[in-house]
């Protein structure tokens, strides 16, 4: 097993659907094929933008297998598998794992808070149900569940459990994680504005929906980090920052949409009760994407 077989741009596609809001497999399948040949280092389907929470069984199971079969191995695919249950998201799993994902990712979802040591249970029993490795996700915007450093060091210990996607907003997470822990952590910035500053405290990655609509600068990005560059990263960081913001703002799935519908491909519909963005909204994201490509053109 590769431990951490993930890094630099992890794209997010988002989960189409038809005007009946039946999943659309075959836009999907269309969109995953535009992250991957623009260059992504990584398909990550069923998270946020993903909207899996809105999602059933037999759905869940139909964008894992669209996205193994669409990326056909080109790059490593990480498939978001939560469940409020333990049982299920073990399920989930185990059905990415049998499908050929190179990882899952595991939110604490949950009704009632939930203690550290449930969680640590939690992570646990899913991992030893399988073999391919797992990356902890701390969103506790969407969870309502904010895991400590100290809890998220113990998730570290269990075998399968070898990287983290850190999504709280705290930079100093990152930091107070790459300290104490060195080069034994592999962590992940999920908080979209935070991009240049987790690459700055050493994140080995960034999970982001972004490269649905600006993958040029999002690559370019990593290649400056990459390089050492700092003055570099931090110009085009600042080049698109306005559109990470915006895109957390008024939320992924319907930001995404939007954006992708602006740039002439095809969003697809979103699920009850997510609803499109207002006009001035698109206005607005219309405004930023113009400047920003045309800035890319140029």
């Amino acid at each position: 097993m590769n431990k951490v077989p993930f890094k630099g741009i992890i794209a997010y596609p988002v989960t189409p659907f038809d005007y009946h809001e039946r999943v659309d497999i075959p836009l999907f399948k269309t969109q995953v094929e535009r992250l991957v040949t623009c260059g992504s280092h990584g398909i990550a389907p069923l998270g946020s933008t993903g909207v899996l929470p809105y999602l059933n069984d037999e759905e869940k199971e139909s964008i894992t297998e669209a996205t193994i079969q669409q990326v056909a191995g080109r790059v490593p695919t990480l498939v978001g598998v939560s469940n409020l249950t333990t049982d299920k998201t073990i399920y989930h799993a185990q059905f990415a794992e049998k499908a050929g994902a190179t990882g899952v990712m595991i939110i604490p979802m949950s009704y009632w808070k939930l203690t550290d040591d449930e969680i640590v249970a939690h992570y646990d029993a899913v991992a030893s149900k399988i073999s391919i490795p797992i990356m902890a996700y701390n969103n506790p915007a969407t969870s309502g569940v904010d895991m400590s450093t100290g809890l998220l060091k113990k998730l570290l210990k269990i075998p399968n459990v070898t990287m983290i996607k850190e999504s709280s907003g705290d930079i100093q997470r990152m930091h107070i994680l790459k300290n104490e822990l060195g080069d034994d952590v592999a962590f992940f910035n999920g908080s979209n504005p935070l991009a240049l500053g987790a690459f700055a405290a050493g994140a080995q990655g960034w999970c982001t929906a972004a490269p649905n609509l600006i993958p040029e600068l999002n690559m370019s990005l990593y290649e400056a980090v990459l390089e050492n560059d700092f003055q570099k990263a931090q110009e085009i960081f600042y080049k698109q920052v306005d559109l990470l913001r915006f895109i957390v703002d008024k939320g992924l799935p319907r930001s995404i949409k939007s954006g992708l519908n602006l740039l002439g491909f095809e969003g697809g519909e979103l699920r009850r009760p997510l609803m499109p963005l207002a006009e001035s909204e698109i206005a607005t994201l219309n405004s930023i994407l113009t400047g920003l490509h045309a800035g890319v053109e140029a």
